[in-house]
């Protein structure tokens, strides 16, 4: 499928979407593959339970059939301010960290565990998403919330480096367990054409958090310590999610107590449950495929920590193993598995496969140009920390803006094709290719500003709209696996856009610096290649100081010409969408936004 697309220029696919449009009808359900085709009632007014569906999906359905308007408000307005304090959490645990570590600074196991807990949390995803469609979207919701309470209070009282490690890894696979879950729900819980909007809101509290996270470390350090900033968000926390899973159990009850919720009796024995269950979870396809990407992935960041880097015997390893895990996972997902993780014709569908490339490229290129942006901001530009995270933080307060004027347009057109297309993909370009001339010595700061203003609202437009496309070409039933799978593409690409952006810097900076350095600085090479306060430390206008900055100039060059050349792909993957109109899918059921 992927091979025949490829022959098509992209004009003819941008042309192709016009008579499309026309011959769509709503049998067609505008997704075009087997895997949504079978359930047409999608498509009509019908609002009883999807008896096809998995058992979670069955539930949450049934829950927004019997609840009201009032709880749909609530649970938003519960919803938003859950992702106020997780927001609020991160960035001030984050600033955090530091004075946690600073007694294991010296151990070899920090590093890697803070690499391997990132990549955990991410990976965990994909076993959540059938979690949330098989037992039930609060089931998991709550087995996410006791391991990132598990994950705070094990920072809290952490006294070795040990505890440390376990503690990371249960934060982080139960905060991104916890965002993704609320993301469930919000795709649950709203039409398709409210959904961009929906996203936007919930994401909105991040406007205001970025501002939050020192103080509050400051306050925290200076008072009671910084193990109390851990232990007031392990009590916050629940304080602010219960009510929403109360609700929905509530509500659930509600729903079975009416018969719309089937009692199921089991007359399995252990043994068959247990093999059920297996067949349910696609259990050896998660394992392929979780270990695989886990092994592919670890290497681009534990590879500087390596001797002999690359051509380290374990890196090798890793890399070769963990390709060939993930290649018997595409064999044993299309040729052997009683019940596939994915459908397969997802797959092998444009506007999903669409999606997911555009998501993986976006981490590419951000993290190419923003992996060494703080440092240059602060070394270059002569910024103090404060005026260098301002400028860091324009893009996470303009995307989550910039968002919600994108859902509002999405909500109004019915459209998304267009709008990533014409706008966001060409704007983002346009900032990230005028970074190669204004990001470099004696530029003024403005012009990186405008910069970044151009990035973070084609990324507000771009990340709403991908995660719509992927949505809209499937049904309720795989949302949540849709998503999760979307989340890979963009681990995926997070990993090659670090890996890119720290091979460019070794590559060329420490050249740069023997180049440019003066004859009396070149014994302190080593060191003023290796640290920040060093660079820094020599006066802004001394020979010194100005060979610092001119390496720094040609290694963002390099670094920014990458993530341009990127960028190409992006086109050609969202020309390849359809052209769905949000506004005549129907795809969830009962009282929703």
């Amino acid at each position: 499928m992927f091979n025949s697309l490829q022959s098509k220029t992209v004009g003819d696919i941008v042309a192709s979407d016009l008579v499309a449009e026309k011959t769509f009808n709503a049998s067609d359900k505008e997704a075009g593959n087997t895997a949504t085709s079978q359930d047409h009632h999608h498509e009509s007014d019908d609002e009883s339970v999807d008896k096809e569906a998995q058992n979670g999906v069955r539930a949450i359905e049934a829950t927004t059939s019997v609840w009201t308007k009032r709880d749909l408000i609530i649970a938003y307005i519960l919803i938003w301010v859950i992702y106020f304090v997780d927001a609020m959490q991160q960035t001030t645990t984050g600033s955090l960290t530091p004075y946690v570590t600073s007694s294991f600074a010296l151990h070899s196991l920090t590093a890697a565990t803070s690499i391997m807990s990132s990549l955990i949390g991410g990976i965990f995803k994909l076993p959540l998403a059938k979690i949330l469609d098989i037992w039930g979207r609060p089931q998991g919701f709550a087995f996410m919330l006791f391991l990132l309470e598990v994950g705070l209070i094990m920072m809290a009282g952490c006294k070795n480096v040990e505890t440390y490690a376990a503690a990371q890894v249960f934060y982080w696979v139960g905060y991104n367990g916890m965002s993704f879950s609320l993301s469930i729900f919000v795709a649950d819980t709203s039409a398709l054409k409210n959904r961009a909007f929906a996203f936007a809101f919930v994401s909105s509290p991040y406007i205001a958090t970025v501002w939050i996270g020192g103080p509050m470390a400051t306050a925290f350090l200076k008072g009671p310590g910084f193990r109390w900033g851990f232990g007031i968000f392990a009590i916050i926390t629940p304080i602010v999610t219960l009510p929403l899973l109360a609700l929905f159990v509530v509500n659930y009850l509600k729903a079975k107590k009416q018969g719309l919720i089937p009692v199921r009796e089991s007359k399995r024995t252990v043994v068959e449950s247990i093999w059920y269950y297996t067949i349910e979870f696609d259990i050896l396809g998660l394992l392929l495929l979780s270990a695989g990407l886990a092994l592919f992935l670890l290497p681009f960041s534990l590879y500087s920590y390596q001797g002999k880097g690359w051509k380290a015997p374990m890196i090798i390893c890793m890399i070769i193993f963990g390709g060939l895990l993930l290649i018997a996972f595409v064999i044993y997902e299309r040729f052997f598995a009683p019940k596939t993780f994915m459908p397969y014709e997802l797959l092998k569908d444009r506007t999903v496969l669409g999606a997911y490339i555009l998501s993986a490229v976006l981490f590419v290129e951000f993290y190419v140009w923003d992996s060494y942006f703080y440092s240059f901001l602060q070394v270059v530009n002569n910024l103090n920390i404060t005026q260098a995270t301002y400028i860091v933080n324009i893009y996470s307060i303009g995307s989550c803006f910039f968002s919600l004027l994108v859902g509002i347009f999405i909500r109004w057109t019915g459209r998304f094709k267009a709008l990533a297309l014409y706008f966001g993909v060409p704007l983002t370009i346009l900032g990230v290719g005028l970074m190669i001339a204004f990001r470099r010595p004696d530029v003024n700061i403005g012009y990186i500003i405008m910069c970044q203003i151009f990035i973070a609202f084609s990324g507000g437009t771009l990340v709403i709209c991908e995660q719509i496309a992927a949505m809209a070409a499937t049904t309720h039933q795989y949302v949540a696996v849709v998503l999760a799978v979307e989340g890979m593409f963009a681990s995926i690409g997070g990993a090659i856009g670090s890996t890119v952006a720290g091979a460019i810097w070794t590559g060329v900076f420490p050249k740069r610096l023997a180049e440019y350095l003066p004859q009396e600085a070149q014994a302190n090479l080593t060191t003023i290649y290796g640290d920040l306060v060093t660079q820094m430390s020599y006066p802004v206008g001394s020979p010194t100081r100005i060979a610092i900055n001119r390496a720094y100039g040609d290694a963002q060059k390099y670094m920014i010409i990458a993530a341009t050349a990127v960028l190409a792909i992006a086109v050609v993957a969202v020309a390849f969408w359809r052209d769905i109109r949000v506004k005549d899918f129907k795809q969830v059921r009962g009282v929703v936004m």
